[in-house]
């Protein structure tokens, strides 16, 4: 897939994400070939669209797909998903959440039985874009408030202080999208999954400290991506948790393993 095609297909899954979410963001992206371009073209297709689905808000049940192709299962399954602390969770199809059952109300992930092992790098990479996307899209809704707001006479963005969060947050992405583009095994998807949840994290904080009280509000969007990133931190495991288990693997070998070359 060259940059033309690649800009194009991000066109339209850009406008296919803003117009529909659920169930019939699923129809969509079928009759737009979602499991050709999974099969045939993996590493274009996952970032773009997972990263999407944070930019826009909207959710779909890609991340199944995702894990039963890297299992080399078939596609359209729904296969039990470990959640931190220890629990499973299931995401369903063609559903959407169930108050008091799912842990989202607007994401059908229904809390489910223990499931077989299944390979979780593929699937924590496409996380770790989604929540890039999530983090960037909470950025995107603060930039515009403090451009737009004054106090004291003078724009929020003039504020030294504003501009650290929203600075620490870019940060913040920016590494951890480095860490999904540069991963290439289990061990380097573990860590972009966690830089990816930290990263997030970090936009919920300084995003909500910047938009003050008016990000807490049901009528502003913030609220929405926040929710999001905590629900999708906790999937195929947390930050913290996969900072332990890294640091464990660390401690067991004796060294740590080159993850990139500079």
């Amino acid at each position: 897939m060259d940059a033309a095609e690649r800009d194009l297909l991000a066109e339209t899954l850009r406008k296919t994400m803003a117009t529909a979410t659920g169930p019939a963001l699923d129809s969509a992206l079928s009759d737009l070939g979602w499991s050709d371009l999974l099969v045939e073209a993996p590493k274009a297709a996952v970032p773009l669209a997972f990263r999407l689905l944070g930019e826009t808000g909207a959710h779909a049940s890609l991340l199944n797909d995702v894990m039963l192709h890297a299992a080399g299962l078939p596609l359209g399954g729904t296969p039990a998903l470990p959640y931190t602390g220890g629990s499973w969770v299931v995401w369903e199809r063609g559903g959407s959440g169930t108050p008091g059952i799912s842990l989202d109300d607007e994401l059908p992930l229904q809390v489910g039985p223990v499931g077989e092992p299944i390979p979780l790098g593929a699937g924590r990479l496409a996380l770790g874009w989604w929540l890039v996307g999530t983090g960037r899209a909470m950025l995107a809704l603060a930039r515009s408030h403090v451009l737009d707001r004054t106090q004291f006479g003078r724009p929020l963005a003039s504020f030294q202080a504003v501009r650290h969060r929203l600075a620490e947050t870019l940060v913040a992405l920016d590494g951890a999208e480095a860490t999904l583009v540069a991963a290439d095994d289990d061990l380097g998807a573990l860590l972009a999954k966690a830089a990816a949840g930290r990263a997030a994290l970090t936009a919920a904080r300084n995003c909500q400290q910047v938009l003050g009280g008016i990000g807490f509000t049901a009528e502003h969007d913030l609220h929405r991506h926040v929710r999001r990133a905590l629900v999708l931190d906790g999937l195929l495991g947390s930050a913290r948790e996969l900072t332990r288990e890294a640091g464990a693997l660390v401690r067991e070998r004796r060294s740590a393993p080159r993850l990139v070359q500079l």
